[in-house]
């Protein structure tokens, strides 16, 4: 048992938290104050292989595994949550297309995604359905060598910007085997936008409604055979759980580290922050937490990276776990700031704005309970 990172996977993570400290951090408050999708910065992950962590190499991949995934977005978060988790979205909707696609949707797609000349989402939660996935009612109904679809999906990310939507449909009867999955490209005939939602946090990445009116989508779109959508809908959740943990982790890092700099430079009743053990104990707590995170997302990683038994349950218990831990952290390092905390100026408002969705989205932290909980009861 060796938890150190290898040479390759510290260079990786070096990488990540440079380009996040470089090319992410000193914008990430005009990105959220102006709710700029920061396309440039994007791009210029993509070159540094960020686009197609998990992609083959015969498509312009990298093929990197999930703990070196964690690492990647642990790293750019430490700049900036909201852009980070956006760039996790788009390259679990690559590897989709990489797992179940044929090589014609391969090589058509996925060099584009790669070099971020195409940007992808992942379309599962609908208005009446997020807890639920199974429950969706998006309907495909199969007309010649097209599907015609109607209904609509709820809070997808880089809804309108975006090029490439990797959509779960339904084909056939109701529950999870009736799903099957759809690549539908932006200029799709009855494929149309709601307003962009105007959103607590994540604001550098657009968020709407993403709506099919008789939209005729080819067959030849479809990702694997038909039913198998919700199968692969929750295969990409596992890799999707630990990139948000790991998103909560860079935040939490960056919140923590900021605190403890404050702290040696605030003075109160006659001496700095740093010397009350009230606050040190509180510090204290904060770091065991975030290192019992990341030892939890990183045994997790390794899991589904080698198919264990319990790789579902662990992806959901680091999510839960880390995501619960880091908005914690996030949120006392505002509180030790004092009302400087709750000042954009000092980033630590953006932190918990943006850490709070964590403990909702790629399935809420009260679904990652009911995960845990059937695995261990099954």
């Amino acid at each position: 048992m060796d938890f150190a990172l290898s040479e390759e996977q510290q260079q990786i993570f070096d990488l990540a938290c440079d380009f996040g400290a470089n090319e992410l951090a000193p914008h990430a408050h005009e990105w959220d104050k102006n709710s700029t999708f920061p396309v440039e910065a994007l791009t210029k992950a993509a070159e540094l292989g960020f686009g197609s962590i998990y992609v083959k190499s015969d498509v312009g991949g990298v093929e990197l595994g999930r703990l070196e995934s964690t690492l990647i977005f642990e790293g750019l978060s430490r700049g900036c949550v909201s852009t980070a988790a956006f760039l996790s979205i788009h390259n679990m909707a690559s590897w989709m297309i990489d797992t179940w696609g044929t090589e014609e949707q391969r090589k058509k797609w996925l060099p584009r995604l790669g070099t971020f000349e195409l940007k992808a989402s992942y379309c599962l939660t609908e208005p009446g359905s997020g807890s639920d996935a199974a429950a969706l009612k998006t309907k495909a109904v199969r007309d010649g060598d097209h599907y015609v679809l109607n209904g609509a999906k709820a809070f997808i990310s880089g809804a309108s910007v975006n090029d490439i939507y990797v959509v779960m449909v339904r084909t056939g009867g109701p529950g999870a085997s009736g799903v099957s999955c759809l690549v539908i490209e932006k200029d799709t005939p009855g494929l149309s936008f709601g307003a962009l939602e105007d959103k607590m946090g994540w604001r550098t990445q657009p968020t709407a409604q993403v709506i099919f009116d008789d939209c005729r989508v080819p067959v030849a779109n479809r990702l694997g055979e038909e039913g198998e959508g919700f199968k692969i809908a929750m295969a990409g959740l596992d890799g999707g759980r630990l990139n948000i943990a790991a998103c909560s982790l860079g935040g939490a890092t960056f919140g923590l580290e900021s605190a403890v700099s404050y702290m040696k430079e605030r003075q109160q009743f006659g001496k700095h922050l740093a010397d009350f053990q009230a606050l040190q104990f509180r510090l204290a707590d904060m770091r065991t937490h975030l290192e019992a995170s990341r030892l939890m997302v990183r045994s997790a990683a390794w899991k589904v990276d080698n198919g264990a038994a319990d790789k579902t349950a662990s992806a959901a218990m680091a999510k839960r776990f880390a995501t619960d831990m880091g908005f914690d952290i996030v949120n006392q390092a505002l509180q030790l700031h004092g009302g400087y905390g709750y000042m954009k100026e000092y980033h630590m408002e953006r932190l918990v704005r943006d850490l709070r969705v964590h403990q909702i989205l790629e399935g809420t932290n009260e679904i990652m309970r009911v995960i845990i909980s059937r695995d261990m009861l099954a």
